[in-house]
């Protein structure tokens, strides 16, 4: 089985890591996980309203997400499984992390997929109440019929905040990248453990450009749908070594369930 690294791990917790034993060593399911994209450019919260941010009540951002519903949010579950709403914060409309722009809204209650236990595992979706409705773009989730979303080569984006390189600085600002999808059998290839029932790979064989530590939860999206969320890889922007995103289109019913129409 390949090393594996979730994408949510603090980023002094990455650095420890990346000075001892370089970041391809399994950490904890219960470990904070948190990926960034490397090799992306900036992004504005304009062409992109519906990307948040998930941080703690002293303002440090975590983890992304995506708002799907004017008080629901869907990202990783390994994001927040074990959290509890009142430690939990999500901010709206803000690009740059050191201004004040946007909403910063809390959260009533969390749902974590009832079969979740780790990323690499499955079932790593979770959707998270808002204290408030936030008046924004929503992005629709994709569905069981949009099978073409994940083709392979299909060309998606990626968004978060998180570091541009492994056990690298978390990015001030909102960044974006484009990824083609590979085939299942690439994935599989790259992971032995990775399901085509629940998960979606994307990358570039070379490497280069992908999802790191701080992205978790955020959104990867093609034909204007969310089809995904930042899930786990093994370290970011490796030739051979895809990110996995949880595959959205799977949980479609249980995901609606949640955040209502």
């Amino acid at each position: 089985m390949a090393n594996t690294l979730h994408r949510l791990v603090k980023f002094t917790v990455v650095a420890a890591i990346a000075a001892v034993v370089g970041l391809l060593t399994s950490v904890p399911s219960s470990a904070d996980v948190t990926p960034f994209v490397v090799g992306g450019s900036r992004a504005t919260i304009s062409q992109y309203p519906w990307t948040v941010f998930l941080s703690s009540t002293s303002g440090s951002q975590f983890c992304g997400g995506s708002l799907v519903k004017g008080d629901k949010v869907v990202t990783a579950a390994h994001c927040v499984s074990g959290r509890t709403p009142a430690s939990t914060r999500v901010v709206w409309g803000r690009e740059d992390k050191q201004s004040t722009a946007g909403i910063v809204a809390g959260v009533t209650a969390i749902w974590v997929h009832p079969d979740y236990r780790t990323a690499t595992a499955g079932s790593d979706v979770a959707v998270l109440t808002l204290d408030q409705s936030i008046n924004s773009t929503y992005l629709p989730l994709a569905t069981p019929a949009d099978t073409d979303l994940y083709t392979a080569g299909t060309s998606t984006t990626v968004l978060g905040w998180g570091t541009t390189s492994s056990g690298g600085s978390a990015s001030r600002y909102l960044l974006k990248a484009t990824v083609p999808l590979t085939s299942d059998e690439t994935c599989q290839t790259a992971y032995p453990q990775y399901s085509s029932l629940s998960m979606v790979c994307a990358g570039f064989p070379e490497g280069g450009v992908d999802t790191c530590q701080g992205d978790s939860g955020g959104p990867i999206v093609a034909g204007g749908k969310l089809i995904g969320a930042t899930s786990w890889g093994r370290g970011c922007a490796l030739a051979g070594y895809p990110g996995v995103y949880s595959r959205v289109a799977s949980y479609y019913d249980l995901l609606i369930e949640q955040i209502g129409v």
